[in-house]
């Protein structure tokens, strides 16, 4: 495909979508186009779903699978035809965060997650994720917020802490496509990280 598919993923509270804005400016000045999009939602469809899985008691195999869901519609409507156009789509979490959060986080078998995988995605994949890391107690301690949280917000400090090393043993199983962001640290100093991605020059 022409574009390119870049992935921010990390625990809530991790920061990533504070440095979405900073990755689209920067691609947008060295001449590229670029679609910002997130997961669950991107579509209609997608944002439906993506406020069941917030606000719903659903199981965690339910979970995978509305997830999958929305991603399908993501993919299908706009994902594929903007990497097709030669768009640089910039996502906020995809199925890197299904592994994380349901798999190492709830559970499920990882085996099936591949599975839904392979026949979502086919052979699309991201070329570049941004795993912003730290640690759960710091991250914690960044996301308080004076809205409710939501089922996913609400866990406990045991479930990031799975879902941290999910993140950071996929990041080890493929260390061509992710770059690990020392996310503990302050603003210009994650900047400095980014700006040394040569995608995102």
């Amino acid at each position: 495909m022409k574009g390119k598919f870049i992935t921010l993923e990390g625990v809530d509270g991790a920061g990533k979508s504070s440095f979405l804005p900073w990755i689209e400016r920067r691609l947008r000045s060295s001449g590229k186009d670029v679609l910002m999009t997130r997961e669950p939602g991107g579509t209609p469809i997608g944002e439906q779903l993506r406020d069941v899985l917030l606000h719903s008691e659903v199981s965690a195999l339910t979970e995978v699978l509305l997830m999958f869901a929305a991603r399908k519609e993501h993919l299908d409507q706009v994902i594929v035809p903007a990497l097709e156009a030669g768009v640089f789509v910039l996502c906020d979490r995809f199925t890197d965060a299904t592994y994380a959060y349901q798999g190492a986080g709830r559970g499920i078998d990882l085996a099936y997650i591949a599975m839904l995988e392979r026949w979502i995605q086919g052979h699309v994949q991201p070329d570049l994720t941004l795993l912003f890391d730290l640690p759960v107690e710091i991250a914690r301690s960044r996301s308080g917020s004076v809205r409710a949280p939501d089922r996913f917000e609400a866990e406990q400090v045991d479930f990031f802490n799975r879902v941290r090393q999910g993140y950071l043993q996929r990041a080890d199983a493929s260390p061509s496509r992710f770059r690990v962001i020392d996310a503990s640290r302050s603003f210009d100093a994650v900047e400095e990280q980014l700006a040394a991605i040569e995608m995102l020059r």
